[in-house]
């Protein structure tokens, strides 16, 4: 019985008499920038994931930003302290059953928090996910 991929190739390569380049039928991908930073330690906390800025739309105009993925390198009640001060809004820090400490600010604080986060030197501009409107 002939291999599942040796019956894809003969299909595909076998129509009209045209041959499939043998790019197309390269089936293993390869990432090219995937050790690219390993090496550099000069990243703050966060390096590995995403930190992820949400908006949720509450009852009424009431909206509620969380910001998840910032590491335990660093102090949440104090960073939400900061938020708190700067922003001239509330908030608090939520224990999550899934995604563990997050943080919650009242309103849409999204680019607020982004350009907060970037000044302060906790995460990079290519590291914020920022979900929501």
């Amino acid at each position: 019985m002939p291999s599942p991929k040796s019956a894809f190739c003969s299909l595909f390569t076998q129509r009209k008499g045209n041959p499939i380049l043998p790019s197309v039928l390269n089936l293993h991908s390869f990432i090219s920038f995937a050790d690219e930073s390993k090496g550099d330690d000069l990243l703050p906390a966060g390096t590995e994931d995403y930190v992820h800025i949400r908006i949720q739309q509450r009852k009424g105009r009431n909206t509620l930003t969380t910001v998840q993925g910032i590491t335990d390198d660093y102090d949440k009640k104090k960073l939400v302290k900061a938020f708190k001060k700067k922003f001239a809004c509330n908030g608090a820090v939520i224990e999550h059953p899934e995604y563990g400490e997050v943080i919650q600010l009242q309103g849409d604080q999204s680019k607020n928090t982004c350009q907060f986060l970037i000044e302060i030197g906790l995460a990079k501009d290519h590291q914020l996910k920022v979900h929501g409107f």
